[in-house]
């Protein structure tokens, strides 16, 4: 992790394989996708070029609520995020925000630090499945 918080790591998949592979993680655990931002497409629609990058949204009311109900300036952070993009060389990263910077950030006390930790072993156990 950087300073700024987000966790980042090289994928051996395209932008569009590893948005669909998280996609995929995701619901064999029953997790909700809430959406999925192609941000070139947008880039494009417009008439602006930008190397593949997408965002995919999601999450689950039964961990994001505990957190909101510590300290509901999370909500801001909340849904989570996993962003895939293309780099000038070719290849493509995965990025997440870390939630133990989430929970400084947000001041979240310590009785959200097992929520914290859980969701922070799913984001990382993710990651490694989807790049992978």
């Amino acid at each position: 992790m950087s300073d700024n918080g987000l966790v980042t790591v090289a994928s051996n998949h395209s932008v569009k394989d590893t948005i669909d592979r998280a996609a995929a993680n995701l619901a064999a655990k029953g997790i909700a996708v809430f959406a999925r931002v192609d941000h070139a497409a947008g880039a494009a629609s417009v008439g602006m070029a930008l190397r593949p990058t997408e965002v995919l949204i999601f999450g689950s009311p039964k961990a994001g609520t505990p957190l909101m109900q510590s300290q509901q300036s999370i909500g801001i952070d909340l849904p989570l995020k996993l962003l895939a993009w293309q780099d000038e060389a070719g290849q493509v990263w995965l990025a997440y925000n870390d939630m133990h910077w989430l929970a400084r950030r947000h001041q979240l006390g310590g009785h959200s630090a097992s929520a914290v930790s859980g969701l922070a072993s799913v984001l990382d156990g993710l990651a490694k499945a989807t790049a992978a």
